[in-house]
């Protein structure tokens, strides 16, 4: 639980940092449109990527399939989201980059190994249906 304290502490004190150092940059007026188009243009992604990876795991739960590839694709999303509507630039760069599939592509070894090490200590259980 190390990491709450980065996220909730750290993170947003190193991208306070990064806004005032491209407010005085760039001026707080520019900063402020960037943050703004930003958040603009990663909702309007998020929703075209999230509405096609809820169509995939649709899809796979119609076809009696499980939706390994598709759910991990939808998570990423909705992360992604999150992350580029809050402001500030590392959490831009970092949702930006979940809501692209070849970027996400990088992170998803990182979810299957939190997965795999959840289900290892059940605290994720798989159930299967008869």
């Amino acid at each position: 639980m190390k990491w709450i304290i980065g996220l909730f502490v750290v993170v947003p004190a190193i991208e306070l940092y990064i806004l005032l150092l491209a407010g005085k940059s760039i001026g707080a007026f520019n900063t402020l449109l960037l943050i703004i188009a930003t958040g603009v243009i990663g909702g309007f992604v998020a929703k075209r990527q999230g509405m096609k990876a809820f169509r995939e795991v649709s899809d796979s739960v119609k076809n009696y399939q499980a939706p390994g590839e598709s759910a991990i694709n939808g998570i990423s999303i909705f992360l992604g989201a999150i992350l580029v509507v809050l402001p500030g630039f590392i959490s831009d760069i970092l949702g930006f980059l979940l809501l692209f599939s070849p970027t996400r592509k990088l992170f998803k070894p990182l979810f299957y190994r939190w997965i795999r090490k959840k289900m290892k200590k059940n605290q994720i259980i798989v159930m299967k249906s008869s």
